[in-house]
């Protein structure tokens, strides 16, 4: 046991508190043990000038500790830093640009500001731990604002300290072990357990391979258990860490984008197609729901360069001779009033007897150069003689589906996507993307 009763591979407690600092783009404080870091994160619409018109972006960071951070007081920085704050921040840059796509970032710079409010050893591993978190906030601010329409981060990256203290390896130093190390370590890591840096140094001996192995498994261990703090802390947040392959969804339906978000989130990153600049208009003048999709799919595709999917689905009527059909979300005349939609369908079925109905739904799925990949779903159901439920949209509330006694209406998002015509026609277009994912296309 160590002076502090850890174990020789326990790393010291960590607590990480996002927006921690309102007025920056992203930001935290990191607490691994006694030492405190507070990591901001800033961005400028411009890059340095060995950067311009090049295309791609920079991240940098500078890293001070504040004049109490120790016991003594530290002077602050002037104009010239001392050569231990430039080494840091140089580290905690090429740390963080490892964790990013430049290009993907367009040519704009973060800036990852890390200042040491308390310094009990490992205070450049804090650093880069707690940066990468403000980075991803800054993302997310920078998605939220429609400045990126993906986020570029590509890894992970943690950092923690390792050494051997009276021939004892040990994991994350504090400043006690540190200053009477014999051998001081740092690793830099990412989410696929590959170095970005490995800092070693024998301060009061030589060490073994063997001790390096023991260390090098002790780092692992302890990064693997910061990726995960960094997740928990960052919450929905962290979806922004490499994230799945974009694809645009052609529709301006919220209702339609959250479902279809909701059913291929393990295969790609859905974003409108408004967010890749596309709004429109497109004419859907095909007979069949598989041809309006399609036509809106290679319509986005070819205007954005991106892949694409497109729904097409309405609702079928057996006693209206399979009305409103590709007219569903038009059929009083006014597109997507469903108000009016659903009065137009009751005054229509006054007096039939035979309720039968479907809904039916076809995507189309694009990628550029190839041709459309098209699936379909159906969901028997019944028109009822008045609404019942109050979620959904369109004719959900005359939509009885007789199985479950609801209608899309009165079930949730998760009931709807277990049964409803979208959920049977992704159900068949996963299969066809995991077909595609096993011939590597």
């Amino acid at each position: 046991m160590r002076f502090d009763g850890r174990r020789p591979e326990e790393k010291r407690p960590v607590t990480i508190e996002t927006d921690f600092v309102r007025t920056a783009w992203g930001s935290c404080l990191i607490a691994t043990g006694n030492t405190r870091v507070i990591c901001t994160a800033s961005v400028e619409e411009t890059v340095p000038p060995f950067l311009r018109d090049k295309g791609q972006g920079w991240v940098t960071a500078e890293y001070a500790m504040l004049p109490a951070s120790t016991t003594e007081r530290k002077k602050r920085d002037g104009i010239k830093k001392d050569g231990r704050s430039v080494e840091i921040q140089r580290l905690i840059g090429r740390a963080l640009r490892q964790a990013v796509d430049l290009k993907a970032l367009g040519e704009r710079t973060i800036t990852l500001d890390c200042d040491v409010l308390e310094a009990d050893g490992g205070t450049r591993t804090a650093s880069i731990t707690g940066a990468m978190v403000a980075l991803t906030c800054a993302v997310d601010r920078l998605i939220r604002e429609k400045k990126l329409l993906v986020s570029p981060i590509v890894h992970q990256v943690a950092a923690i300290s390792a050494g051997i203290v009276d021939d004892l390896p040990c994991l994350d130093l504090c400043y006690r072990e540190d200053s009477g190390a014999q051998v001081d370590m740092n690793f830099v890591m990412n989410e696929q357990r590959e170095f970005i840096e490995l800092q070693g140094t024998g301060e009061g001996r030589a060490f073994s391979s063997d001790e390096l192995n023991m260390l090098m498994s002790y780092g692992m261990k302890g990064i693997s258990e910061l990726l995960q703090l960094q997740r928990e802390a960052l919450g929905d947040r962290a979806r922004h860490i490499a994230p799945k392959p974009l694809l645009l969804a052609a529709t301006g339906n919220e209702h339609k984008l959250r479902e279809l978000q909701e059913m291929f989130r393990d295969y790609y990153t859905l974003a409108p197609m408004t967010a890749a600049g596309f709004f429109g208009p497109i004419d859907e003048n095909a007979s069949t729901f598989a041809g309006n999709a399609v036509i809106k799919a290679e319509a986005v595709c070819e205007a954005t360069g991106l892949p694409a999917i497109a729904d097409d689905s309405g609702l079928s009527v057996e006693a209206l001779d399979g009305e409103p059909g590709v007219m569903s979300a038009r059929y009083s005349g006014e597109h997507g009033n469903d108000d009016a939609n659903n009065d137009l369908l009751l005054s229509r079925m006054e007096g039939k007897e035979d309720r039968r109905a479907h809904f039916e739904c076809a995507l189309a799925l694009k990628f550029p150069g190839k041709e459309p990949i098209v699936t379909e779903g159906r969901c028997p159901g019944v028109i009822l003689h008045k609404r019942r439920g109050t979620g959904g949209f369109g004719y959900d509330p005359l939509f009885l589906y007789e199985p479950m006694n609801k209608t899309y209406a009165e079930m949730n998002q998760e009931e709807k996507n277990e049964i409803s015509h979208r959920a049977r026609a992704s159900e068949a277009m996963r299969k066809e993307m995991e077909k595609l994912s096993r011939e590597g296309k």
